[in-house]
């Protein structure tokens, strides 16, 4: 068996608090992802998001005997990462600010696709990802969470200290902040001819197909 899967995250929290320190190496490798992308909703950089995982992996080693196993352990550390991020953001000025161009929040899929919709999709990520850094941070943040980490209504609740309504709410209102922003990118001719970019291969199909009656 997979070790990072071996044990559960309980049964990491156990060993870690009789003495067997170096597992809390996995409990790193299982949130590193979740941590960067909520570091990344508030702007902060790659690196400054780094440090700041750092900062909330060492508070959490260290309380972690506190843990209560009220809520998963991904969301106990979400909310020690968001109130640090929290915290700093209040401190630290535009300069710290990165452009998300150069470090994407959304992790494209990959798979078994054309180069045409590779480029669409690029584009596209691009888009909602800098229409993103533009709508108000409330509004970010929980869909982020819900949208991106995956974390459920009651989940994001816990980590933000508002009510599983709010979530909801606030989710509704981010969706239509982001329907804006992407509007503010494109025409609707330009969208159209965005959406063009699969017609090549479809001719290329059709005459395919056609060359062959």
């Amino acid at each position: 068996m997979n070790t990072e899967r071996k044990y559960s995250d309980q049964e990491l929290i156990q060993k870690i608090l009789n003495k067997e320190t170096a597992l809390f190496e996995l409990i790193i490798r299982r949130n590193n992802p979740y941590l960067y992308r909520i570091g990344k909703m508030y702007h902060f950089s790659h690196e400054d998001t780094q440090d700041l995982m750092q900062d909330s992996y060492v508070q959490a080693y260290t309380h972690l005997n506190q843990f209560e196993n009220r809520s998963s352990l991904r969301t106990w550390l979400s909310k020690i990462m968001v109130h640090e991020c929290y915290r700093k953001s209040k401190k630290w000025t535009a300069k710290n600010v990165e452009s998300l161009e150069n470090n994407p929040l959304l992790i494209q899929k990959t798979g078994k696709t054309d180069t045409s919709k590779k480029v669409m999709n690029t584009e596209l990520n691009a888009v909602i990802e800098k229409s993103l850094l533009h709508i108000p941070e409330d509004y970010r943040t929980v869909f982020i969470l819900r949208e991106v980490n995956g974390f459920s209504v009651l989940e994001t609740s816990e980590i933000l200290d508002i009510t599983e309504s709010n979530v909801k709410v606030r989710l509704n209102r981010a969706k239509g902040f982001l329907r804006k922003e992407i509007e503010n990118y494109y025409s609707k001719e330009e969208i159209f001819e965005f959406n063009l970019i699969y017609c090549d291969a479809m001719v290329d199909r059709v005459m395919a197909q056609i060359s062959l009656t």
